[in-house]
């Protein structure tokens, strides 16, 4: 069976690549399970200095995976499983002592902006967009578009982009701070790999300290987490978002 998320060593530094490129990289339990069970590993390592994020396939990610939720036989179990898990993720990535350096392209939609909040640089080809995707599909935010993302970009941004279902273009998520850099789309995953070295290069105890000074209030962003996951599963069991589902995958009901 194919991982759904591969892992790569060179010398002090990881990279981990979702790898379900057929299905853009949405997420389903599964590959959340596999990518909680990468970052744990590396956490407990301490020669690893560096971690690079990257996917295959023409998207970083787009989201939850919506014929997952429609299909499944217990949509609340699901949808319990899949946003838990896919905050795991996020607190797992903001506790890592190593910096997590981010190569994202193509389309990051839904929750999957969560893997992009986590990490502590962000490096983005001039094609990406960023796109919630709620307001169309009738699911509720989660992976951290009320949790995280208003303290980047401000809350009247943010509540524009989820009401309006708007998109974060290349150089908007710079300017606006959720991105470090634009780098063209045939580099960036070895200008990621170039700047996890020289990472790795430097001092650890500096820099695991430096990002522990930088963190936000974990145990805040894990409540605001957890609200997104209960607001989630109050909504998805509704008659909007089955219609809103069916719609979005092409099925009359």
């Amino acid at each position: 069976m194919t991982s759904l998320v591969k892992t790569q060593r060179s010398g002090a530094v990881v990279k981990v690549v979702l790898n379900r490129p057929q299905r853009h990289n949405s997420l389903v339990p599964e590959l959340l399970e596999e990518l909680r069970g990468s970052l744990t590993a590396v956490a407990s390592d301490s020669t690893v200095r560096t971690v690079v994020l990257a996917a295959e396939g023409r998207s970083f990610s787009m989201g939850g995976d919506v014929k997952g939720f429609f299909s499944a036989p217990d949509l609340p179990a699901y949808a319990s499983r899949t946003v838990g898990l896919l905050n795991d993720v996020i607190l797992e990535m903001l506790r890592l002592p190593q910096p997590i350096v981010a190569a994202v392209h193509g389309s990051v939609t839904g929750g999957s902006l969560g893997l992009v909040l986590g990490a502590d640089l962000v490096l983005v080809s001039p094609n990406v967009t960023f796109t919630p995707w709620y307001s169309v599909v009738g699911f509720s935010p989660d992976g951290g578009w009320t949790a995280m993302l208003p303290e980047l970009i401000g809350a009247k941004r943010t509540a524009a982009l989820i009401f309006e279902n708007g998109s974060i273009s290349a150089s908007e998520a710079v300017d606006w701070g959720l991105a470090t850099e634009i780098v063209p789309g045939g580099e960036i995953e070895e200008r990621a790999a170039t700047l996890a070295m020289e990472i790795a290069s430097m001092k650890p105890g500096a820099i695991s300290g430096a990002k522990r000074l930088l963190a936000a209030d974990i145990a805040a962003i894990a409540a605001r987490l957890e609200a997104e996951r209960t607001a989630f599963l109050e909504q998805v069991v509704t008659a909007e978002a089955r219609k809103g589902m069916a719609a979005f995958l092409g099925r009359s009901r």
